[in-house]
């Protein structure tokens, strides 16, 4: 990538400097292992007591001060879901190839294998930019959000879900919850007086922006005006868009629909051919496979991501009118790429796993989700990214970062000190993106009535949460060991 953008072969690399397309994608790669990293942070740290690490970790005692008030970490959450879609567009702006690129005289099918197909930009965003920032901020969260970055990524997430472009999603999580018969469970009261009707106005507001970003994506895939592959028919880039939005929607969702069966018995888990199957491949033996499908599903959002982004951005040719005649200040607005995340944030992430969280027993007995399942599994063994593991090492030692352990214990220690985790603290079920396992909300209804009335059994049950929490701390060892 560097090698064509310093031969000025690259989009952003043309129009401003080939220095400046360098630095950009840098600074969007750590932005974004930021915001992977941040949200495995925050999510992580919810159910902990954050008065213990107040003193030792000011910055994260900060961040976790506002994702625990209230319904924030959803907030956080909606906001956060679309920097990462925006900012990988971004990144497909600053790096993806001008047509006829060439390098350093590399064979031809080398050149449209690596770099035309945008493949080389693929692994360098998964590798560096999410994978390796996850592996490290999944075991040492407190040091990961230590700092300013943290609290200015929070913000501007924060400050993304205020302005209530993403606020359709909340009306697609209740009618999914009205659907599924599945209450929305919030901190917060009800929406009464100005807050009703600030909420429903971003919700009409949002309603339109996203029905104008349809319409202006759709007018420029059938007239030819975007960054698709030339020689592509503009039927074809309308048909693929939608596919490639299904697919990403699959993907998101299926990673809800997991987590959520992880909490429920065999049994429970659907008896259709699928759902069975599916099951059987993903816990098969010691359960490695949960993991592998989330490297090998981070991998397909990825590259789905960057091909949305080359079918949905908008390029006008030199001496070409701009779309629907609008000014070049409006139009160089479109070719940002902005709309074309909206919709992707939308239709293509946040919706599907809303209905994965209130239907995850309807996502295991669909066939494309054993079928992508054996995909993303196949991709992970392949061992493309096992690069991140050292990227991750690397990271970890050059900041010096250390896991949660050292300064607040495991949970059983923060338990018998008097700072037991608080697991309801950490929203799950119909309407919420949460994507770690919770451990009640799934149970069936005679065991939570049972939990309600017998001390007993509760204590039973969250002994056998701290069991789970042991295997996956053993397990993170032996990541520890391998990387």
């Amino acid at each position: 990538m560097t090698g064509l953008q310093f031969t000025s072969q690259t989009g952003l690399a043309q129009k401003a400097h080939p220095a400046a397309a360098f630095i950009v994608l840098w600074a969007l790669l750590i932005w974004l292992s930021m915001v992977e990293g941040g949200q495995a942070s925050l999510v992580g740290l919810a159910p902990v007591q954050n008065d213990i690490y107040a003193q030792t970790h000011e910055l994260s005692y900060k961040c976790t001060s506002i994702t625990n008030c209230g319904d924030n970490l959803d907030r956080y959450l909606m906001g956060r879901q679309f920097m990462v879609i925006f900012i990988v567009f971004l990144i497909n702006m600053s790096g993806a190839p001008v047509p006829g690129a060439e390098l350093w005289g590399l064979p031809t099918w080398v050149t449209q294998v690596f770099l035309v197909t945008g493949f080389a930009m693929i692994l360098l965003t998964c590798m560096v930019g999410q994978l390796a920032s996850q592996v490290n901020a999944s075991h040492c969260m407190l040091d990961y959000i230590n700092n300013y970055f943290a609290i200015f990524t929070l913000y501007v997430a924060m400050t993304i879900e205020a302005t209530g472009v993403m606020h359709v999603s909340y009306l697609i999580a209740m009618i999914v919850a009205k659907l599924a018969g599945k209450p929305i469970e919030s901190k917060e009261g009800p929406r009464t007086g100005l807050k009703a009707v600030l909420f429903w106005g971003r919700v009409l507001f949002s309603i339109g922006v996203l029905g104008f970003a349809l319409a202006v994506t759709l007018s420029a895939l059938f007239q030819g005006k975007t960054t698709m592959w030339e020689g592509v028919p503009a039927g074809v880039s309308v048909v693929l868009f939608f596919v490639l939005m299904s697919v990403v929607g699959m993907l998101e969702g299926m990673q809800i629909a997991f987590f959520a069966v992880t909490k429920i018995k065999k049994e429970e888990r659907g008896k259709s051919k699928f759902a069975v199957k599916t099951c059987d491949l993903l816990f098969k033996g010691k359960g490695r496979n949960l993991p592998g499908f989330m490297v090998g599903r981070q991998l397909s959002v990825v590259t789905c991501f960057f091909v949305v982004a080359r079918v949905t951005t908008l390029s006008i040719a030199e001496g070409e009118e701009n779309l629907w005649g609008v000014s070049d200040t409006l139009q160089n607005f479109f070719n940002t790429g902005i709309l074309g995340a909206i919709i992707t944030t939308v239709l293509a992430s946040i919706t599907w796993q809303l209905v994965a969280s209130a239907f995850p027993i309807a996502f295991l007995s669909n066939p494309l989700t054993y079928i992508f399942l054996v995909i993303c599994l196949a991709f992970e063994a392949t061992g493309i990214c096992q690069g991140a593991w050292v990227l991750a090492w690397i990271m970890k030692k050059t900041i010096n970062l250390q896991r949660d352990e050292v300064y607040i214990g495991t949970a059983e220690e923060r338990e018998k000190d008097g700072h037991k985790d608080n697991l309801t603290d950490l929203p799950g079920g119909a309407g919420h993106m949460i994507k770690l396992p919770g451990f009640y909300d799934e149970a069936p209804d005679a065991l939570k009535s049972l939990v309600a009335s017998d001390p007993e059994v509760k204590k039973w049950m969250e002994s056998m949460e701290a069991s789970i929490r042991l295997n996956e701390e053993e397990v993170a060892e032996v990541s520890d060991q391998v990387a």
